[in-house]
């Protein structure tokens, strides 16, 4: 099994939203492995963008250190909370020649182009858009974050790349100087990595639209067949039944919560509800599940082959073999 997982933006420390996508492609993971399948994992690290630019002037840190500290700060939490490293992690800033090559392709097949130094992907001219996020292309309305800018061909086209700003990290290209817009980056990164169609491509709910939407748009009018095969997508970690997030500002950090509770407990309580379900984070369920967490580990200490414990291993599996679901399997 092949499976790509979007990776962080390391501009900030590590929260409970991330912690709960990491944790439950960790299962997945290791559940294939548990039912004989070999797996590569792959995860990126999207290490230049507009929000690592913004953290890095104003903190007055060169934006390769700002990057490298937080994700030595990913690996110390994920670490604590026993999720196994992927394969591979590759770095957009280290796959720049590879994006180039990938962007030349869309722009050979017909679906880009090139205007005052950005690069644009068509999106009327590929048919199947919006078949993951189930939106129809007429419907669609540049939102806030999607300004309309004057080179575009259509409103709804995206970059491919994006001409240098002052004051900004460039690399040289056939079209000037500039950098990777966002989408691009995984398509280059994972098909790099696998070569063509591959088996999981995972993420958290905000990525389906536009970024996976985006992803799938330019890599099948590469490939010219499926990217991906299936497209699992945890829900949200809310608190107060809002999503937790860094601009609404009411996210925990996995450092402020380790400080209080066992990273186990916390693996625990995130595997409380099913993954596609959000997840309304309280101090009472991280109490709840160090209960139940310890419930669980003296049952092991006891476990001792026996009928009953098959039998509780099948009852396992037959849950999890439904989507994957570690509310009822933890609950055998």
């Amino acid at each position: 099994v092949n499976m790509y997982v979007c990776g962080i933006t390391p501009y900030d420390e590590v929260h409970l939203g991330h912690a709960r996508c990491y944790v439950v492609f960790d299962v997945i993971r290791r559940y294939l492995k548990y039912k004989g399948y070999t797996v590569k994992y792959i995860q990126n690290f999207t290490d230049i963008d507009d929000k690592i630019i913004n953290r890095s002037l104003e903190a007055k840190i060169p934006l390769n250190e700002l990057a490298q500290k937080y994700i030595d700060d990913y690996f110390t939490q994920m670490r604590k909370l026993n999720i196994q490293d992927a394969d591979v992690y590759p770095r957009v800033t280290q796959k720049i020649p590879d994006i180039i090559s990938f962007i030349k392709k869309i722009i050979d097949n017909g679906y880009g182009y090139v205007a005052a130094g950005d690069v644009y992907f068509s999106v009327r001219k590929f048919k199947d858009y919006g078949k993951l996020s189930k939106r129809n292309i007429d419907d669609l309305k540049i939102g806030a974050r999607v300004l309309s800018e004057e080179n575009k061909n259509d409103p709804l086209d995206f970059a491919l790349w994006k001409k240098a700003k002052d004051g900004e990290p460039s690399w040289d290209s056939p079209w000037g100087k500039g950098r990777p817009g966002w989408h691009i980056e995984c398509s280059a990164m994972s098909l790099g990595e696998f070569g063509g169609t591959f088996d999981i491509h995972g993420g958290g709910q905000d990525l389906i639209f536009p970024h996976h939407e985006n992803e799938i748009a330019q890599s099948e009018a590469t490939l010219g067949k499926p990217f991906v095969k299936y497209w699992i997508h945890n829900g949200f970690v809310t608190i107060n039944k809002e999503k937790m997030s860094k601009s609404l500002g009411n996210f925990f950090t996995l450092r402020e919560i380790f400080e209080k509770y066992d990273p186990m407990v916390v693996r625990y309580m995130l595997l409380t509800q099913h993954y596609r379900q959000p997840l309304d984070f309280s101090e009472d369920k991280l109490e709840q599940s160090k209960s139940a967490y310890q419930r669980i580990v003296n049952a092991v200490r006891k476990a001792n082959g026996t009928k009953e414990d098959n039998l509780i291993e099948q009852k396992f599996v037959s849950c999890m073999d439904d989507d994957f679901n570690t509310p009822q399997a933890l609950a055998v």
